[in-house]
């Protein structure tokens, strides 16, 4: 019901009375008045007027699946989204949809209690204010050996759908990694299934920090959230149907090749380590170089300070910046 009553209020042009919603929703005027009441709980803010009505003032935060739905359709977007309000981890969730045979599933929750990152890093979360989603792909041309580029494709989608929605100038911390003002906003990770036949799905999973306004205390220096900023309240049902859109468009691209070399150069002007120098970590020790741009598979390039030109495989080693996170 508050989808339905926001709908209306966004789409009027000027006060809607308490009665013409109630018989254009087929409710009682109380009815109108608590989901009013609910509304503003979620941050959206109404001019009231006697014998006006109300007129919506200020955007806030519904985080529901009736409400990314409704952005998905805005954006032509074409997902079937799945919504919960908690659950261990969206990327499990989404794999249970693949082994049921379900194509173009979005599943997203509102807090998320097992979530993991790359090399098996938890990922917790506070209810009310972050988004967590995955994305499910079955693409039957997709290669296996090409899979793990989509992570690559996810930091395009994020990163360009944060800056259209709020002005901000977020970065992509190779490989999986996106930054503002050198501090973590969001990690990707994702996982595919195989079998003999080849691949058989892929499951995206991105966390992004929203709407949180502290971290604790031994992570504050490296993390952040768009509310930190940007002062502003973001609305996550827009921004995730918003980087669903934007993940399509550029799987589309990347399909036509497989690989990133039409994407090469939007994604090196994101690249937040491109001419750093960076500290990379293998399984022989770490060594100092500078960081160049990728190749077409998506490795980092970078020169040692010996001169030389390495290629870096993100599943094989860790990059850290040489004086913090970036």
């Amino acid at each position: 019901m508050k989808e339905k009553v926001l709908e209306l209020l966004e789409n009027a042009t000027g006060y809607l009375s308490g009665q013409y919603i109630s018989e254009m929703l087929n409710v009682s005027r109380t009815a109108v008045w608590k989901n009013i009441v609910a509304l503003r709980e979620d941050g959206y803010e109404f001019d009231a007027v006697n014998k006006r009505g109300y007129r919506l003032t200020k955007r806030g935060d519904l985080f529901s699946e009736k409400r990314i739905a409704h952005w998905l359709e805005v954006y032509g977007a074409n997902y079937r989204v799945h919504f919960k309000e908690t659950v261990n981890s969206t990327n499990a969730w989404a794999k249970a949809f693949a082994e049921n045979g379900d194509e173009n599933i979005l599943c997203v929750a509102d807090e998320q209690s097992g979530g993991r990152g790359r090399r098996g890093r938890t990922w917790a979360s506070k209810k009310g204010q972050d988004i967590f989603m995955s994305l499910l792909i079955k693409e039957k041309a997709l290669k296996t050996e090409n899979a793990s580029m989509l992570t690559l494709v996810a930091a395009l989608a994020v990163a360009t759908g944060i800056k259209e929605l709020t002005g901000l100038e977020p970065f992509i911390k190779w490989p999986n990694d996106i930054v503002i003002q050198g501090k973590k906003l969001c990690g990707i990770l994702t996982e595919m299934s195989t079998d003999v036949d080849g691949l058989r799905y892929c499951v995206c999973g991105i966390g992004i920090n929203v709407n949180g306004k502290e971290f604790p205390e031994e992570i504050k220096d490296k993390a952040t959230s768009l509310y930190l900023e940007s002062t502003q309240q973001i609305e996550r049902a827009q921004l995730t149907a918003l980087i669903a859109k934007k993940f399509l468009k550029y799987m589309a691209i990347f399909m036509e090749t497989q690989d990133f070399s039409k994407l090469k150069k939007e994604y090196e002007d994101l690249l937040v380590n491109r001419g750093k120098k960076v500290k990379v970590l293998d399984s022989k020790g770490e060594y100092i170089a500078t960081a160049k741009g990728i190749d077409e598979r998506g490795e980092l390039l970078v020169c040692t300070e010996d001169g030389k030109m390495k290629t870096i495989f993100s599943g094989e080693v860790s990059v850290r910046g040489v004086y913090g996170y970036c």
